[in-house]
């Protein structure tokens, strides 16, 4: 039986068998990719370089969109890969990389929808206090806050998966390093470690899970006391992306992390997996433009790419660096 020191690659699961069935998974996740890609970069410019779009709700949707762009970019390049070179294997360092980022990206992410509840919250029960609750500075110190424990969460997650000897194999049951399927190839009772850690973070989740519900309980009821269709329907016009973007990364994380074992199986466990890792990253941009019109006239504004030279490119970041929330992140550190 190999340990974790003789290991020196795994084996990612093969998405098809015959060689035009992998090409045709290679295109399938290259539109896919470029899709991602160009939606959060779209929300992403138009943030950036969109003076009415530097508030905390797009400051919040900016970090998202990157998150997101980090995330797909951490698990579908090498499935890409692998199915137009027809292989299967990642380094250790690169499985060790691919686990450590996309754990990080996905923490930080659910802890970004979470700061995003409270943003609606505060927007439409709390009006008169918005700009005191959710000002420059607080902005950057409850993102930083996202990122940061989203990297000590990667970091102990990672370095305990890792840490344990692996005695099963270096075949990983999926199309990505996966904390629960690099568990499957530890030593027997070696990953109950693991095991406390990832219930210490399921409470932690059901936590910010509550904090959501609750937030969104109070946004509902203020919003049905509100006397103006017009401002009910502005209202949820804000909350109803924000939620359809939270059902999505919730229900596809917890059926696949909480299913029962008795209806776990390779195929549904590449495609639950699927679900979590590359359709929100995909999906999301849709969702934040489809009902807002600043944002879609921001990204119309974009369009004509013959007339968005970089040089532009490159000034609207800079004024958005000198105006926007993140450039005060200096107070924090």
């Amino acid at each position: 039986m190999p340990n974790s020191s003789s290991i020196s690659q795994f084996l990612l699961l093969a998405l098809a068998d015959t060689r035009q069935l992998q090409l045709l998974h290679f295109w399938l996740l290259l539109g896919i990719y470029l899709a991602a890609l160009l939606g959060n970069g779209l929300i992403s410019t138009a943030v950036a370089c969109h003076h009415r779009l530097h508030t905390p709700m797009y400051f919040f949707l900016l970090n998202l969109a990157l998150l997101d762009l980090g995330c797909i970019s951490t698990t579908l390049p090498k499935a890409m890969a692998n199915a137009l070179w027809d292989t299967r294997h990642i380094s250790y360092a690169g499985c060790v990389a691919q686990t450590f980022l996309f754990v990080f990206l996905i923490s930080a992410e659910y802890s970004i929808l979470t700061i995003m509840s409270y943003d609606r919250y505060v927007a439409i029960c709390k009006p008169l206090h918005y700009g005191t609750l959710m000002d420059s500075r607080a902005c950057a110190t409850m993102a930083a806050a996202a990122w940061g424990t989203g990297l000590l969460y990667s970091l102990l997650h990672t370095a305990n998966t890792f840490s344990q000897p692996l005695c099963h194999g270096n075949a990983v049951d999926q199309f990505f390093c996966e904390i629960p399927q690099i568990l499957k190839l530890s030593c027997s009772q070696s990953y109950l470690r693991e095991i406390w850690l990832l219930v210490i973070s399921a409470s932690l989740a059901f936590g910010c899970f509550v904090f959501i519900l609750f937030s969104y309980v109070q946004i509902f009821r203020a919003v049905l006391r509100m006397p103006s269709e017009q401002g009910q329907h502005k209202a949820f016009s804000t909350c109803l992306p924000h939620l359809s973007v939270v059902s999505l990364f919730l229900s596809s994380a917890f059926f696949g992390n909480l299913r029962p074992t008795s209806i776990s199986s390779p195929s549904l466990d590449l495609v639950v997996s699927f679900l979590y890792s590359v359709v929100p990253p995909a999906v999301n941009p849709l969702i934040y433009s489809v009902r807002n019109q600043e944002l879609k006239n921001a990204v119309r504004k974009m369009m004509p790419w013959s007339q968005f030279s970089r040089d532009k490119l490159l000034i609207c970041l800079y004024k958005y660096l000198t105006v926007c929330p993140i450039a005060h992140l200096y107070y924090v550190f």
